[in-house]
Order: C-alpha cells, then sequence, then structure tokens
C-alpha cells in the first residue's frame, strides 16, 4: 500500500485552511487518551483543534497550549467543524451516550474510537444510526472492539480478519480500518487494503488514540479513504522509523510517535 500524499501548503496559506478539528472523550482519569489524539492532531498539520473534554476539570494542555477546549456538549454541535472524531478515553457514562448520539447525527465527517465504538455496541438504536449517516463514518477498532461491533468472539475477527472488515464496512456503512499486524482497511464496497508498515512496538498505550487524531488531521484535508489509508501507513511508518533509530521494540511511547509521524509526514512532503 502506498501512502496518498497531502496536497501542499500554498504559499498564502492561513490556519483555517487546514480545518477545524474537533475531538471528544477524556472522562476523568483518562484524559490523557484525548490530549495525545489532540496533539498528534496538530502536529499532522490540523489548522484548528478543539478538545471537548469529558473532565471539565481539565481546560488546558501544558505540553500542548495551542490545543483549544469546549465544553463536549457545544462542540458536538458545532456546525463549523470539518471534521469531527469522538471516542479516546471517553468512559461510557449517560453523556457518553448522549455525546455519541449527537456526533453521529453531526453533518462533518466522522472518526470513531475506542469508547466510541464500544458505546454503539451496545446500543442498536446507534448502530442503526451510523449504518444511515449520509456523510462518511471512519471506524478504527481493534480486534476486541470489532467483535463487540458485530457481536461475536475475538477470536473468531482473528481467524478471518479481511471477512470482519468487509463485514463491518458494509454493516455501518464506514471506512475502516481494523488494526493489528497488517492492519486491514475495508469500504462498504468490498475493497480491501492491507497496510505493511508497523511492528510490536506499537502494543503500547495511547497509540490507538495517536491514530485517531492522524486520522481526523487528514480527514479535514483530504477525501475520507485516502485519510484513512494515510493514517494507518503512517502510524506504522512512524513506528518503523523508531526502530530504523535504534529505539527498540520496547517502550515506545505514543508520545515519542507523534514525532517521528511528523517527521515522517514531513519528509515525504519534501
Amino acid at each position: 500500500m502506498r501512502q496518498p500524499p497531502l496536497p501542499p501548503r500554498p504559499a498564502e496559506s492561513h490556519k483555517a485552511m487546514f480545518g477545524r478539528v474537533g475531538l471528544l472523550g477524556g472522562a476523568p482519569g483518562t484524559v490523557g487518551a484525548l490530549l495525545l489524539a489532540g496533539r498528534s492532531a496538530l502536529n499532522c498539520g490540523a489548522g484548528l483543534v478543539t478538545l471537548g473534554m469529558v473532565d471539565e476539570n481539565v481546560r488546558v494542555d501544558f505540553a500542548a497550549p495551542e490545543l483549544m477546549f469546549a465544553p463536549p456538549e457545544s462542540l458536538v454541535s458545532d456546525l463549523d467543524l470539518t471534521v469531527l472524531a469522538i471516542g479516546p478515553g471517553m468512559g461510557q457514562s449517560r453523556l457518553a451516550f448522549d455525546l455519541m448520539q449527537a456526533a453521529l447525527l453531526h453533518p462533518a465527517p466522522l472518526v470513531i474510537d475506542a469508547d466510541g465504538l464500544n458505546v454503539v455496541s451496545r446500543r442498536a438504536d446507534l448502530a442503526y444510526i451510523c449504518a444511515h449517516r449520509s456523510s462518511p463514518t471512519l471506524l478504527t477498532p481493534h480486534p476486541g472492539e470489532a467483535g463487540r461491533l458485530l457481536q461475536v468472539k475475538t477470536r473468531e475477527i482473528q481467524e478471518n480478519r479481511e471477512l470482519a472488515a468487509r463485514e463491518l464496512a458494509t454493516r455501518f456503512n464506514a471506512l475502516v480500518a481494523l488494526k493489528g499486524a497488517g492492519t486491514v482497511l475495508a469500504r462498504p464496497d468490498g475493497e480491501i487494503e492491507i497496510n505493511h508498515t508497523g511492528n510490536p512496538a506499537l502494543s503500547a498505550p495511547g497509540m490507538g488514540d495517536v491514530l485517531t487524531g492522524m486520522m481526523a488531521a487528514f480527514a479535514a484535508r483530504v477525501p475520507p479513504w485516502d485519510a484513512l489509508r494515510l493514517a494507518v501507513w503512517l502510524h506504522g511508518q512512524a513506528a518503523d522509523d523508531a526502530l530504523e533509530e535504534g529505539c527498540g521494540v520496547e517502550g515506545l511511547t505514543a508520545s515519542e510517535l507523534i514525532r517521528y509521524a511528523r517527521r515522517r509526514l514531513n519528509a515525504c512532503a519534501a
């Protein structure tokens, strides 16, 4: 699989040209997941990134003060957003279910990950709304989340990953990245691709949140299928770059991966 390029930045450009990205999640105790997604989106070129943090006590990221914050209920109804992503660290509270329903009704392309997927799997009405969205939907499940969405055991997902990815894509009318060794990308029309970048260093906390931020940033600038493909490729390639530099498969953190991804993204554009 070859990575699709981002369009070059024109000489006379401004931040709003590169998307207004909204990210929802970050319940008490898991705010780091949404912070990682936000930092990833910033470092992958998103113009404006706003976090709708479920934990209302967190209103600034001192490591990335460029991130903006808004009450999640207002962010999910902001029609000026170019793309919306939901799930990292969100939990499965009543508020999480309400946010998920509102996000599914938002007209922008929607990236659903982590607890967003778990919430959809627990409510048939949300699954129905997801499958009937008129705007693009991008799903990024790991095998356990895929099993919950399809109501089968994880083992069955892993026994035939391509079939599972196709089933998810058709059932939810979505673009799917079934994560794992050889992430399977699937479209509702049955087309699939296998990604060949990445290594075991990615089996660490927060890596999926970084992927969500990447995907949201790219979906604000290129067609959704290209955004999915580029994000998955870059996520894996960044980990491969880390190994090539001698980082090793043990202890690579999601925060470190963001830096490798940004460098590789710019190398591709050079």
